[in-house]
């Protein structure tokens, strides 16, 4: 019998709320042609009752792109992926894992790990209405349902409903008594877990998330798993980015200095159309992570002065110093 022929892996930049906007994905795919880019988490509600155009926004050049959507009622959940398939989106992502006390009062987010067979419900309403898949992000567990049991059962009910593939966030998340920040940190990560996940369903796709930043974490969970998301890492250092894109797919350096030019001439056609500078200039800050002047950088770029009105100015003036400072180091 011959061997399957293997999926090629995923690498994915997390859905990151205020972090991952159009311009921020705009930046993020100059370092990695590769990676699977996700929207911040959106509202189902609000994307069939409310600012649909504003929520599903996205230039073509940030695809392939993820939709994630925020809800619990399979019904709106559904009408809200059609939306999302319509906007011209190559996955649809249900929110399973966000652990904000407002996810949790609207029952959403990683509250539903204690409803399964809600979660099922969700996935194929929402399968039915796109044509897309439909994946979900997870955590282990939540509070007290943090068992390997539960967990195996939860992802065995979601995929007999259709779903694929899980991006799990390798650690539980502390719904009673942590706040969001600190449910990124303080639950330890157990990616043997996640393993495990794999293990136990093989023709499913796991892809593992969290404390991934460096190049030795991420190949040891290679070996392992289909894929990789990280989030912060590729907000702090987008070159981590493309480290990952050379490690996984073959890809090409990027130079920083030829993505910041490209990134100003998308920022001049952004200011042209309205765009808030600082909104454009916000997703710049990561750049140039680890060079000499560069915590400089961060602070020019998050003053008012630098921010001010609608000229470009001042960005590209400290663009341009660093390359100065870095030759002088």
């Amino acid at each position: 019998m011959k061997n399957e022929p293997q999926q090629p892996k995923i690498l994915a930049v997390a859905p990151m709320m205020s972090w991952t906007d159009t311009h921020c994905r705009h930046l993020h795919r100059l370092f990695s042609p590769h990676a699977l880019l996700f929207t911040e988490m959106a509202p189902a509600d609000a994307i069939v009752h409310g600012p649909k155009v504003r929520l599903l926004q996205h230039h073509p050049d940030e695809r392939p792109l993820a939709c994630q959507l925020g809800g619990s009622r399979p019904k709106q959940l559904a009408l809200a992926a059609a939306e999302a398939a319509a906007a011209g989106f190559a996955e649809v992502n249900l929110n399973v894992g966000c652990p904000s006390p407002r996810a949790g009062k609207g029952g959403f987010g990683a509250a539903l790990m204690a409803a399964p067979k809600l979660v099922a419900q969700c996935v194929q309403a929402m399968q039915a209405a796109c044509g897309l898949p439909v994946t979900v992000k997870c955590r282990l567990g939540i509070d007290g349902l943090d068992t390997d049991d539960h967990l195996t059962g939860f992802i065995d009910t979601v995929a007999a409903a259709g779903c694929r593939t899980f991006y799990i966030h390798a650690r539980k998340a502390v719904l009673n008594g942590l706040t969001p920040a600190q449910n990124r940190s303080i639950p330890p990560l157990q990616p043997q877990r996640a393993y495990a996940l794999k293990a136990h369903f093989p023709t499913l796709t796991f892809v593992i998330n969290g404390g991934i930043t460096d190049l030795a974490t991420a190949g040891e969970h290679l070996r392992r798993m289909d894929g990789l998301m990280i989030g912060r890492a590729a907000w702090h250092g987008p070159s981590f980015l493309n480290e990952l894109d050379i490690l996984m797919f073959g890809g090409q350096p990027v130079d920083q200095w030829d993505a910041a030019t490209a990134y100003l001439d998308y920022a001049r056609q952004q200011l042209a159309a309205g765009t808030p500078l600082a909104d454009l200039a916000k997703p710049m800050l990561g750049l140039f992570k680890g060079w000499p002047g560069a915590r400089h950088y961060r602070r020019a770029l998050s003053s008012p002065r630098t921010l001010h009105g609608t000229n470009l100015t001042a960005l590209r003036d400290e663009v341009a110093a660093m390359q100065p400072r870095a030759e002088a180091a």
